[in-house]
Order: C-alpha cells, then sequence, then structure tokens
C-alpha cells in the first residue's frame, strides 16, 4: 500500500493547478487582447492589456447605436454589425437543420437497409471529404452565377445558393451518424418489425431518440463551421445587406483606414451565437462525443 504525505500531495495539487492557470491564461490572452481593443478610444491595435480610458464607442456601434464623445461629436455606426449577425445565424440554422436532415436520413439508409455498392458510396463520400471546398469556389461561383440568370433566388448575392453549398458539407457527417447507429442493437430493428413497424417508424421512433446526443454534436460542429465561414460567404455574397459577420467585419479593415477597436466589438458579437448553442447543447455533447447509443 502507497501512503502519500499530505504534504507532497498538497504541492502536487498546487502545482496542478497553477499549470492549469498558466494554460487558461495563454490560451485566453488572444481574447483578453481583443476585449481590451473594444474598450479602447480610437481604433488602435497596440497599447496596454488594460484601458487607460475606458470607452463603449465601439459598443455602441456595434449595436447600432450612436455616440456623443466628451467634445460633443456624435459618431453613427458605420455597417449594420446586428443585421449581419442576424443575417448568419438564419443561415446558420436553416443549413444547420437542412444538414443534420440529410445526414441522418442518410446514415440511417446505410446502416440498416441492404444496398448495392453502398461500400463503394461510402468510399466515395470519404474520398469527397478530403478536398476542401475552398478548392472548388470557382466552379461554386460559377454555377450559381449561371444559376442566377434562370432564378435570381439561386444566384449570387442570395442567401440560398448560400445555403445550398453549406447543405454540401453532409460528407462527413453522414459517417458521424452512420458510425452511432452501428452501435444500436439490431436486435432493435427485429423487435420493431416483429411489432409491426415500417422502416420509417423504426427510423423515427427508436432510432432518432437514441440519437440526440450525436444529432446535437453534428448541429453545434455544423453551425459552428456556417457562423466562421469566410472564404464560401465572401464569393457568393455582394452587398452589403446580404452579408454575415464574418464577411462583413472584413469592411473595418479596409485599405485606407484600419478600425481595429470597432472590428473587435464585432468580432466579439460573432462567438455569442455560437456560445448560445453550445450551451443548449452541452448536455449532449460529451455523451454524443463518446459514448454509443445502447449502454449494456
Amino acid at each position: 500500500m502507497i501512503v502519500e504525505r499530505p504534504r507532497d500531495l498538497r504541492l502536487k495539487k498546487i502545482a496542478a493547478h497553477g499549470f492549469m492557470i498558466a494554460f487558461l491564461a495563454l490560451i485566453l490572452f488572444p481574447f483578453f487582447m481583443i476585449v481590451s481593443i473594444s474598450f479602447r478610444e480610437g481604433n488602435f491595435a497596440t497599447g496596454s492589456l488594460w484601458p487607460e480610458n475606458p470607452t463603449l464607442e465601439h459598443w455602441y456601434l456595434a449595436f447600432g447605436l450612436d455616440y456623443t464623445r466628451a467634445d460633443g461629436t456624435v459618431v453613427s455606426p458605420p455597417y449594420p454589425v446586428l443585421l449581419w449577425m442576424w443575417n448568419s445565424i438564419k443561415i446558420g440554422l436553416i443549413a444547420s437543420v437542412g444538414v443534420l436532415a440529410l445526414s441522418t436520413i442518410s446514415a440511417y439508409a446505410f446502416s440498416r437497409i441492404r444496398i448495392r455498392g453502398k461500400q463503394g458510396m461510402l468510399d466515395g463520400l470519404f474520398l469527397i471529404q478530403m478536398f476542401p471546398t475552398t478548392l472548388a469556389l470557382v466552379a461554386i461561383f460559377a454555377i450559381f452565377d449561371a444559376l442566377g440568370e434562370v432564378s435570381p433566388a439561386l444566384g449570387i448575392n442570395s442567401h440560398a445558393a448560400l445555403i445550398l453549398v453549406y447543405l454540401s458539407q453532409i460528407t462527413l457527417h453522414i459517417w458521424t451518424i452512420k458510425g452511432y447507429f452501428d452501435s444500436v442493437d439490431t436486435a432493435l430493428d427485429k423487435a420493431a418489425e416483429i411489432d409491426g413497424a415500417s422502416p420509417w417508424q423504426t427510423f423515427r421512433y427508436i432510432f432518432l431518440p437514441l440519437a440526440v446526443p450525436i444529432m446535437a454534436v453534428v448541429f453545434v460542429l455544423t453551425f459552428i463551421g456556417v457562423i466562421n465561414d469566410y472564404p464560401i460567404a465572401s464569393v457568393l455574397i455582394r452587398s452589403e445587406d446580404q452579408m454575415t459577420l464574418a464577411v462583413g467585419s472584413r469592411l473595418y479593415l479596409n485599405e485606407f483606414k484600419y478600425l481595429w477597436g470597432d472590428f473587435a466589438a464585432a468580432a466579439i458579437l460573432s462567438g455569442l451565437p455560437i456560445t448560445v448553442v453550445f450551451l443548449i447543447a452541452q448536455r449532449y455533447l460529451v455523451s454524443g462525443l463518446s459514448e454509443g447509443a445502447v449502454k449494456g
């Protein structure tokens, strides 16, 4: 039996906590810098971590409000940040729900329905996922530019076009959810079939309730990817009122003037939807990533 002295155990706890605090401080330092810049006077990226004369000017402008400075100068918001944020949330929610629905149904079909050439199709999806979407930006632009001549709602500068591109991100999630469905005991399928359930009823009433954790993981990952996307959105979206927050924030850093303070406030706001979605789904995330659907 190993007996450890209380003093040694206390020193180990102090060292472990100190390492964790230092590690977190290192990771969070860039975030603290962004917060500091958002409260500084002017639009400067350099300066002390703690602002000497804190101001709410950049936050007023980010929320679309006029700000009156001490000298009486009234500053108006240069860009519609809240509109961009709403565009990002709308596109993110619609695309995430669409990806979740398509990938869940497809994963169930690949996992439980006999399909000729199923393994080849799965391997094809895996190979497609190896190539980033940015490699197809020229082709994506050409396709939707041509579609716009037929239907403007699906052309360039359309949210519908952007959502359709994001729906193509189902390939990896099909593999993820299929692996989860594969862990479900086949006895559940047989029992449902004996009770007279159709394949759709088996999917709706048995597999979907079991798959809630992994579905939450897929939804959160898709939402984060859509909210943070810049390359695709910057190619398909042109007008200022249609921009997402990731694309619109780039306007603060134009070639004539860098509005670092305004940019910092907008950047912090962009993380708010992700934080809310993560907090709502957090109780499912750990189980969805680490556990199977059936526990024995």
